[in-house]
């Protein structure tokens, strides 16, 4: 065992049953959350599902048919909903630098969207195809800085965007989280530029506390 030193040790388990008592309040929270009931109820991933499905019943952006792109994907609620929509004649393609079970009709791949090699496998499995839809849920680590996390999720979001111009049809969609915060209204801005129509969402499935709204933006002009 390390002999660490008493004021040393009494200032670790005063960490520790901080740490242990967030955690249990997190853990107590989550599991009498409605929706992480309602998404074990009806065989759905996660309860993010139930945030897509209320901007699908808004903006309609899932239809028969398409081909979809689901970024940070696990564990797969999205992909799950979006398969149910499009069906078989459709397509998912799913990118998650965590591991996801295999999902019916998903294509999956697990890597780091802001490398090269996963991207690669993703413009390989796309081919000649347009994409109708980018889904992005990616969201970093979160430190507790707002100064470090803010600047890393617009990032994730800048780098969902040139992938949406790079790869959507015309009159294409892109839907992606960011938080409220530095450099929200500039994407919004970029967005713009590219885009119709952009709308924020709020979905009633986000936590209530959390600063992320969802940008749905169609009508992609290449």
């Amino acid at each position: 065992m390390l002999n660490y030193p008493l004021n040393q040790r009494k200032s670790l388990q005063t960490k520790y049953m901080k740490r242990s008592k967030s955690s249990r309040a997190w853990l107590d929270r989550h599991f009498n959350d409605e929706y992480v009931k309602r998404a074990r109820k009806e065989g759905l991933r996660s309860r993010a599902a139930y945030k897509l499905e209320e901007i699908q019943s808004r903006d309609r952006v899932l239809k028969p048919g398409q081909t979809v792109v689901d970024l940070g994907a696990a564990p797969g609620g999205w992909s799950q909903m979006a398969r149910r929509i499009v069906g078989p004649q459709g397509r998912v393609i799913a990118l998650d630098i965590l591991a996801m079970d295999p999902l019916e009709g998903v294509d999956f791949i697990q890597g780091d969207f802001r490398e090269e090699q996963p991207l690669l496998e993703l413009r390989r499995l796309l081919g000649d195809t347009a994409v109708d839809l980018v889904m992005s849920d990616m969201a970093p680590n979160v430190t507790g800085v707002s100064s470090v996390d803010q600047p890393r999720a617009v990032y994730l979001c800048e780098l969902a965007l040139a992938f949406a111009r790079e790869t959507l049809k015309p009159g294409g969609i892109l839907v992606v989280k960011i938080f409220q915060g530095e450099g929200f209204d500039s994407f919004i801005r970029e967005l713009r530029a590219s885009f119709g129509r952009v709308v924020t969402r709020k979905p009633r499935a986000s936590r209530p506390k959390s600063r992320e709204v969802y940008l749905v933006a169609g009508n992609y002009n290449v």
